[in-house]
């Protein structure tokens, strides 16, 4: 079923002086103005269009991107207060709306702000900062280790940064973990790390292959500035690994494997060697 709010290819049904009619299927018709209709668009032709109301209510189409879709978050200015809420610019000519009950505190003209957009009672695509109450916590969800997901930045926090996961769920990036500078409402691409028993999730802004690679790296530098030899191996306790670099038994076991199968280091009974 088309709706309101999202992005799709239709065809193209008919011609008129001020654009192209689209076949929308439930929605009917629907007019693609000539400013924002690629030359030449033929009858039968596809075109990728986003479908949201004009200023009258009625559907229409654009080829312009807006920033962010119906069911999904974004962070976006100010443009104008009225005496119905604040309009924000979302990439359309329409500006998009916060009515005063959906404004977590009272929105500033050219300040920006991160936003959900939905579909109100009156079937008008509209926005609200009030997020919490439209990202889940730790519902039932398909995510996996090592799975690549869109973040955005949320509020941090003693342990590191929430951040919004492909714009449903909440996740954790660990401060500890983080080597780049992170700004509120900020899209980035990042992977789930770890899903624990109670159904939060754990995130990384590096791929398991990249982490393996640091890892890897960690211990070759300590090789070298230690004579070639560090006093742990896959049989050493956590405590001891963790103690000398920082990481899990199991990452460092298998940043080892990786090193031992390239010949650089031997494991030997009293720790690992350099080659």
């Amino acid at each position: 079923m088309i709706q309101i709010g999202r992005t799709y290819n239709l065809e193209v049904v008919k011609h008129t002086d001020f654009g192209v009619y689209l076949d929308a299927e439930n929605l009917g018709e629907i007019l693609l103005p000539t400013k924002h209709a690629p030359d030449n668009l033929s009858v039968e032709e596809s075109v990728e269009v986003f479908l949201y109301l004009d200023s009258e209510d009625r559907p229409i189409a654009t080829t312009q991107v807006p920033k962010a879709e119906v069911g999904e978050f974004a962070y976006l200015k100010v443009k104008d207060n009225t005496r119905i809420g604040a309009f924000l610019d979302w990439g359309l000519d329409k500006d998009v709306l916060v009515p005063f009950a959906e404004q977590r505190r009272p929105m500033n003209l050219g300040d920006s702000y991160l936003v959900y957009l939905y579909i109100d009672n009156q079937d008008r695509i509209t926005a609200t900062s009030k997020i919490d109450k439209r990202i889940f916590e730790d519902d039932a969800h398909d995510f996996h280790p090592q799975q690549a997901v869109d973040l955005i930045i949320g509020n941090s926090t003693e342990l590191g940064f929430k951040a919004i996961i492909n714009h449903s769920h909440w996740g954790l990036l660990y401060k500890d973990e983080v080597d780049q500078r992170l700004s509120f409402g900020q899209s980035i691409q990042g992977y789930i790390k770890h899903i624990r028993q109670d159904g939060k999730i754990d995130l990384s802004l590096k791929s398991g292959s990249q982490i393996r690679d640091d890892y890897k790296q960690l211990i070759q530098d300590y090789l070298r500035d230690n004579d070639g030899f560090a006093p742990v191996h896959d049989k050493s306790t956590q405590a001891q690994i963790y103690d000398l670099f920082g990481m899990s038994k199991g990452q460092f076991k298998k940043a080892i494997g990786a090193l031992y199968k390239q010949r650089v280091i031997t494991i030997e009974k009293d720790g690992i060697r350099s080659v």
